[in-house]
């Protein structure tokens, strides 16, 4: 059976939720820093499916599949039985209601997924995260869930993290300065094909040549290849490449400034993690959380 492709993948990404999910040693799992509040809808918005389902059973699937009280945003609600059928959605997995997922899946991820969905019933909320593309923005971005299994049904509610962390930034870094210590030209050359390997959701690398004060390789905009770096200013007017080559020659880790998030198109706080590898100054910003703008 040929599916279309929004509906293959909305299966695709289902398997890989419950192929990585773990218990968690408290009702509700902890939320990243400056997540908070959406953890805390996402949490609120499932126990709130779980009771109307013990008040109303089967009839309450109607109420989470169309527009109302249990879509918040762009959290929503979705259903799935231990025999991979799709019971409920008020989101883009709507299409899959009535059908059973396991076909639609690879073998290996098939498997995982109806292991996932025979585990025992519990109390206790689990999350899990995979990629997903946020219906308000069309963006494909990490999303977090949380999910309860209540009479062989998995009820699942999730939010999405469009910001990388800070030890995410300082992973990409590592990576990017052992590889510029390896072999600089291959790893500018790839950094400016916009190899995944050093492109990791709103996280890039970029990359400048001190001896000449060029920027040799940038992750995200080309246009910003072969500059002058300490000309390089914000849409503000801070002279962010002056400010970073003075603090990486005062032997500074990191500077913080304004610069545009290539996710959500908005100025935002951005902190740049430096270093010095050889006559290169790489480097590698996050965004801050909004609750910390």
């Amino acid at each position: 059976m040929k599916m279309k492709r929004p509906v293959l993948a909305a299966a695709l990404s289902l398997a890989a939720l419950f192929s990585i999910t773990g218990h968690a040693d408290s009702p509700v799992p902890p939320a990243e820093p400056g997540y908070e509040q959406q953890a805390a809808n996402a949490a609120a918005l499932l126990d709130k499916a779980v009771a109307a389902y013990r008040e109303q059973g089967s009839a309450a699937y109607a109420r989470f599949s169309r527009q109302g009280e249990f879509i918040d945003g762009d959290q929503y609600v979705y259903v799935v039985d231990e025999n991979g059928y799709m019971l409920a959605s008020g989101g883009p997995s709507a299409a899959l209601i009535g059908r059973d997922i396991s076909p639609l899946l690879e073998p290996e991820l098939r498997e995982a997924f109806n292991a996932a969905l025979q585990q025992p019933e519990s109390d206790q909320v689990s999350s899990a995260e995979y990629r997903w593309m946020n219906w308000n923005d069309g963006k494909v971005e990490r999303k977090r869930v949380f999910y309860q299994k209540v009479d062989g049904k998995t009820f699942v509610v999730g939010y999405y993290l469009p910001r990388s962390s800070p030890a995410a930034a300082e992973a990409l870094l590592d990576d990017a300065a052992k590889a510029i210590e390896e072999d600089a030209e291959a790893t500018i050359a790839r950094i400016n094909r916009l190899d995944p390997e050093f492109n990791r959701d709103d996280l890039y690398v970029f990359v400048v040549d001190m001896d000449s004060q060029s920027m040799v390789a940038h992750g995200y905009n080309r246009r910003l290849l072969n500059i002058h770096f300490p000309d390089l200013k914000s849409r503000d007017g801070q002279r962010v490449g002056e400010k970073i080559l003075q603090a990486v020659n005062a032997g500074q880790e990191r500077i913080t400034y304004t610069w545009p998030n290539p996710l959500t198109q908005r100025e935002e706080e951005k902190e740049t993690l430096i270093r010095k590898v050889g006559h290169y100054l790489v480097a590698v910003g996050y965004y801050q959380a909004e609750s910390q703008l």
